[in-house]
């Protein structure tokens, strides 16, 4: 099943972070690069924990479905963009926790968005993974950095719960057989997706060799 592909990786990974950072009921939570297959994921599942969720996208085709996914607010544009720079500057001191799979030239600009106490959560750094960092943004504003790799033990045993109650539906942005892996590999770095992509092996019996009579 396609949707259940995109469980393990995306939702995993976005679950772990929101696990770690204890994103609860009431936080403002902000991700830059929400049109991802681990952003989208993270919009849904910080809405389904009671969260208000501002997303990050890089092009208004992304936005409505973004919004679709649960978003209360969705910022269009990238860093360096007079539009992204001012949307920020009105977050400062605004968010209690930035999940961060971007990095990048923008990074101090997201990280100034937290307010006193807040936290940043990341498992990548989609551009660029070399950032600015003050400390004085970092101490004076008593600040947690969580990375992220290995899930904790909840985090599979509550996406199940999740799926089985129905409080997500994975997003799948296009389904590709495993035989057009070149063209679903030219299609994602486009970058006009929102959500995963999923390749599909051919069936067992299709790859084994055949019998001797």
């Amino acid at each position: 099943d396609a949707e259940l592909a995109s469980i393990p990786c995306a939702y995993g990974t976005s679950e772990n972070m929101l696990h770690r950072a204890h994103v609860q009921a009431g936080d403002h939570v902000l991700i830059p690069g929400a049109s991802g297959g681990v952003g989208s994921a993270t919009v849904q599942l910080a809405k389904r924990r009671g969260a208000t969720v501002t997303a990050l996208v890089g092009s208004e085709a992304k936005a409505a479905a973004v919004r679709a996914l649960g978003a209360d607010r969705v910022i269009v544009g990238r860093h360096g963009d007079a539009k992204w720079n001012e949307a920020l500057q009105e977050l400062t001191d605004a968010v209690d926790v930035v999940v961060d799979n971007v990095g990048g030239s923008g990074f101090p600009t997201v990280l100034n968005t937290l307010k006193r106490g807040g936290r940043l959560t990341t498992s990548g750094a989609i551009s660029g993974p070399l950032v600015e960092l003050d400390f004085r943004t970092l101490y004076l504003k008593d600040l947690t950095l969580i990375g992220c790799t290995a899930w904790e033990e909840p985090v599979m045993r509550n996406l199940v719960g999740y799926i089985e109650r129905g409080e997500i539906k994975p997003a799948v942005d296009k389904v590709y057989p495993m035989t057009e892996i070149v063209q679903a590999q030219k299609t994602f770095l486009e970058k006009k997706h929102v959500g995963k992509f999923v390749l599909i092996p051919p069936p067992v019996e299709a790859t084994l060799p055949a019998e001797d009579e």
